[in-house]
C-alpha cells in the first residue's frame, strides 16, 4: 500500500513515485551485498518504512537489533534510537543515515543538569525514559518505556519502599500521566518532545467535536493526555473509547480494531498513521493534529539511507565505559517487562 506523500517536505520537493522505486531497489540491493539489516521507527517515512527489514518503536527496534545477526545495523530513527542499539549490541556496527537527527527530548536535559538535580535530592531512584542520550542512561537507575512506565514506577515503590522519592524525567507529560494514574508525586523534569507537546488539549477538543463517535488513541508525551484523562474522570468522554497507548500499543489496536470499519482519533506524531493504515486498512484514523511532523524523523530519506549503505557513513559508536552503565538501567527495565 502506498498512502499519499506530502509533495514538499522541509522545503525539497518529494521524489516521485518511479524514483523512490528506483532508489527503494538499490537500498535493497546495497543491504543485500552488506549483510546489513534496516530497521526504522514508525516515524519515519513512509517509502522508508517499506524497505526496512523490521518497523517498530525504539526499544523494542533495539532489541531486534540485539537478536539480528545482521550487521551493520542502520538505523532509520534518530540519534538516541541508534545509541540504544549500539549500547545492547555493543560489538556490531551502527549506523544511522543522518547523524544530524537529534530529538528535541532528549535535548531537554544534559547530564551536568541531571547530576545537579540528583545531589539535590540525595538518595532518590532515577527514572529516565529511554528517549535519551547515552550519558543520561548512564547516570540513571531504571529507565521506561511509554508503555511501561507506570508498572517500573509501581516496582520500584515495592522494591524500595513507599517513601522512596523518584526522580522522572525528561519527559514532563509522560510524568503527569504515571502521577495521575498512580494517584501520587514524583519529581518531575520540566522536559517535552516539541512534536508531542504541539498536539494539546484545544485540538482534542476540536477532533472530538468533528468525531464524536470516534475511539481515541493517545501517547502519553502528548500534551493533551492528562486533559484526556480529565474529560473520562468527568465523564465528558467515554472511558471504553479512550486508550493511552505506546506506538506499539497503537498498532495492537489497530490489529484487533481491523475489519470494523471505525473511525479513530490518533494523537501522536503523523508518521505513525502510515503503519496504522496498513494494519487495519478498512479504519479511518484521523490525526489530532495534521501538523505533528517531526523534522529530525523527516531527516532520514532515501538517498541518505543508500549513501549510508554504500559508503558505511554515520557510525555511532558508544564508549564501552558509557555503555556498561547505561546497559544497567535499561536491562533492569526490560526485567521488568
Amino acid at each position: 500500500m502506498n498512502l499519499p506523500m506530502a509533495p514538499v517536505r522541509g522545503g525539497v520537493a518529494a521524489p516521485s513515485p518511479e524514483e523512490i522505486h528506483a532508489l527503494q531497489s538499490e537500498v535493497r540491493e546495497l543491504a543485500a551485498e552488506r549483510g546489513a539489516v534496516i530497521l526504522a521507527h514508525n516515524y519515519q517515512l513512509p517509502e522508508i518504512q517499506d524497505v526496512a527489514d523490521y518497523v517498530g518503536d525504539s526499544l523494542g527496534l533495539s532489541r531486534q537489533a540485539a537478536a539480528s545477526e545482521g550487521d551493520p545495523i542502520v538505523f532509520c530513527g534518530v540519534h538516541f534510537m541508534a545509541e540504544t542499539a549500539s549500547i545492547l549490541c555493543p560489538e556490531k556496527t551502527v549506523l544511522i543515515p543522518d547523524l544530524d537527527a537529534g530529538c528535541s527530548l532528549a535535548d531537554s536535559i544534559t547530564p551536568d543538569e541531571l547530576r545537579g538535580w540528583q545531589a539535590k535530592h540525595p538518595g532518590a531512584v532515577t527514572v529516565m525514559y529511554v528517549n535519551t542520550t547515552a550519558e543520561i542512561k548512564a547516570l540513571t537507575d531504571y529507565c521506561v518505556t511509554s508503555s511501561n512506565a507506570v508498572k517500573v514506577v509501581e516496582h520500584i515503590y515495592r522494591e524500595h519502599g513507599e517513601d522512596t522519592e523518584i526522580l522522572f524525567g525528561p519527559d514532563m507529560f509522560l510524568g503527569a500521566y504515571v502521577e495521575k494514574t498512580m494517584g501520587r508525586r514524583m519529581h518531575v523534569w520540566d522536559g517535552e518532545c516539541h512534536v508531542h507537546a504541539g498536539i494539546r488539549p484545544s485540538d482534542i477538543t476540536a477532533v472530538r467535536e468533528a468525531n464524536p463517535d470516534a475511539d481515541f488513541l493517545i501517547h502519553p508525551e502528548c500534551g493533551c493526555s492528562t486533559s484526556v484523562m480529565e474529560y473520562v474522570a468527568a465523564g465528558d468522554v467515554d472511558a471504553e473509547g479512550v486508550h493511552m497507548l505506546s506506538t506499539g500499543g497503537m498498532l495492537d489496536y489497530a490489529e484487533h480494531a481491523k475489519g470494523t470499519g471505525r473511525k479513530v482519533v490518533m494523537a501522536t506524531e503523523t508518521g505513525m498513521l502510515y503503519p496504522l493504515q496498513l494494519a487495519a486498512p478498512d479504519v479511518e484514523f484521523v490525526p489530532a493534529n495534521p501538523e505533528a511532523s517531526c523534522r529530525y524523523m523527516k531527516m532520514i530519506t532515501l538517498p541518505k539511507l543508500r549513501d549510508c549503505l554504500r559508503d558505511g557513513t554515520g557510525l555511532v559508536k558508544v564508549p564501552e565505559a558509557i555503555a556498561e552503565r547505561a546497559r544497567v538501567p535499561i536491562e533492569r527495565m526490560v526485567a521488568i517487562g
